[in-house]
């Protein structure tokens, strides 16, 4: 069998059948993207995939619409969009087509299901308020998407058409970023749980370069570490750990005399030869050297127990 054409329909467009476009045209780069509401074009034929249009929801039949009633549900009640069905059906091929490893493509389905794909179903159903993102509500993928499409005086031949071919490349660098982002994300989860079995019982995580650790060092149950020191660029950097994704508050803070100070004056205050530089907020400091670094997470540690 071979899909010849993805048929979504016309007019304006949302994310949802623009972000079901990418996963598509990835998997069927040969087959025409046709926007139409043409009863000829959304009816379920062998050579077709059919999404977010036609009212039916048969993955047999190659037709994936969320806009009849019943619509479907996730097994938690939570309402698909035409996105979520793709990426329920498709997803994992795209996964695959991006050269996922095969160990890995369950588990980053269901990661980018949960961070990415549940939110654009949830607003584009209105079962999630755009309100619930305060003053980032424009901010939003879907917002951000729609910005997209022609102004509401911009009527010309083709023109919703046009802006919906103008957008794909742009939805297709936010899912591909998403894909790479979580990805990279479990790679790292590897790595840092193999570190905290090397630095056992000792508060300081020792990375082999600048990566993600926050959710391994939470999985791994290491309430006792309380910074993290890496190379970086040239140099060595030492940074705090968050108490958790939602908050900004650390376990514990680079001291406070060394806050907004490089070169010379941090030396001085902190005793470090190569010291080179600590952020105002005390999240991030950086030595020219190992032993500088580790010298500097020795001197945090020892302040941020005695307190």
């Amino acid at each position: 069998m071979t899909i010849t054409h993805l048929i979504t329909h016309s007019g304006g467009f949302h994310a949802d059948e623009l972000l079901s476009s990418v996963i598509l045209t990835r998997l069927f780069p040969l087959a025409t993207l046709l926007r139409t509401r043409d009863d000829a074009w959304i009816t379920p034929a062998q050579d077709r995939i059919i999404y977010d249009v036609g009212r039916d929801y048969d993955p047999e039949a190659q037709i994936y619409d969320h806009h009849q009633r019943p619509n479907p549900l996730r097994e938690d009640e939570q309402p698909y969009s035409s996105f979520g069905l793709i990426w329920k059906h498709y997803g994992r091929e795209y996964l695959r087509s991006m050269s996922v490893p095969e160990t890995d493509i369950e588990d980053l389905h269901s990661r980018i299901d949960r961070s990415f794909v549940v939110p654009i179903d949830l607003l584009d159903n209105g079962a999630l308020e755009p309100s619930v993102a305060g003053p980032l509500a424009g901010m939003t993928l879907p917002a951000l998407l729609e910005t997209l499409k022609p102004v509401f005086d911009d009527r010309g031949p083709g023109a919703d058409d046009k802006a919906f071919m103008e957008a794909l490349p742009v939805a297709r660098a936010f899912v591909e970023a998403a894909v790479r982002t979580k990805a990279a994300k479990r790679r790292a989860e590897v790595l840092v749980a193999d570190a905290i079995e090397q630095a056992g019982s000792s508060p300081v995580l020792e990375l082999p370069m600048g990566m993600p650790f926050r959710s391994a060092v939470e999985k791994a149950g290491a309430d006792h570490m309380l910074f993290v020191i890496h190379p970086r660029d040239g140099d060595w950097a030492l940074t705090t750990i968050r108490k958790g994704g939602g908050t900004f508050e650390s376990r514990a803070d680079l001291p406070e005399a060394w806050a907004g100070l490089s070169d010379k004056a941090l030396e001085d205050a902190c005793g470090v030869t190569g010291a080179k530089f600590c952020h105002n907020a005390r999240f991030i400091a950086v030595a020219a050297t190992r032993n500088g670094i580790v010298e500097m997470a020795q001197l945090a540690v020892s302040e941020a127990v005695t307190d």
